[in-house]
């Protein structure tokens, strides 16, 4: 067979394995990445470079080896949905950068962070005073997630009918009927607080797919099987 011809071939069929790979990684693999998937993507695509042009290398051996690279990603993503702890040593925690409308430069050198970086990401979302924040955290993905304090938040119909209040983010106290207890914490409640909660509405914790929790105890469920309550 001409080189070409093999060049193309091996080209296809790694572009065709590279796609039913990513199909079943999930739509996840499109948004942002994390550490870990970032280099799995990289190395992945390095390979299949390399495999489809380097005719020396055999197909079978190289699709050995992104098979493997895809077996890892795989297995830490079903971990992490099963497990929180796991999910955590992954993925990592959240940064909290500012809090109640001031700076953690612990956190900013943790993150290797500067403070102008920081400030061009406020001004990406129209934020231009650190005063103005009262909370704002670098998620797992690299995305900065900012919550202003509710007298710099737009107009909404509750404020109309309800006085002021010092907005909190709220806290996934349990995912996958599981509860976090530094979430709890997180927001000062204890953990025979939740339950009742829990029983009060009629519930158990097999049957709740996330409940988020904020200080003000605003307490919200998401069931299984799309069925929510409040």
């Amino acid at each position: 067979m001409p080189e070409y011809l093999e060049v193309a071939f091996r080209s296809i069929f790694i572009l065709l394995s590279l796609f039913c790979i990513t199909k079943l990684l999930g739509k996840k693999q499109l948004s942002k990445l994390s550490f870990f998937e970032y280099i799995t993507g990289i190395t992945v695509g390095s390979l299949a470079g390399t495999l489809s042009m380097d005719l020396q290398l055999p197909l079978s051996e190289g699709l050995m080896s992104i098979l493997i690279w895809f077996v890892f990603p795989f297995l830490f993503s079903y971990l992490s949905l099963k497990s929180i702890k796991f999910r955590r040593f992954a993925e990592g925690k959240p940064t909290v950068f500012i809090k109640d409308g001031e700076l953690d430069d612990a956190a900013l050198k943790k993150e290797k962070y500067s403070v102008d970086e920081l400030l061009e990401q406020l001004r990406k979302k129209d934020v231009f005073r650190v005063s103005d924040v009262e909370f704002a955290s670098l998620d797992t993905n690299g995305d900065l997630s900012v919550m202003l304090k509710k007298e710099k938040q737009p107009l909404v119909k509750e404020d109309v009918f309800q006085m002021l209040q010092i907005a909190s983010p709220p806290q996934a106290v349990i995912t996958d009927g599981e509860i976090d207890i530094e979430a709890l914490k997180e927001v000062g409640f204890p953990k025979p607080w939740l339950m009742k909660e829990i029983s009060n509405r009629h519930l158990t914790l097999d049957k709740i797919f996330l409940a988020q929790l904020d200080r003000e105890g605003n307490l919200t469920f998401d069931l299984y099987n799309w069925t929510n309550t409040q």
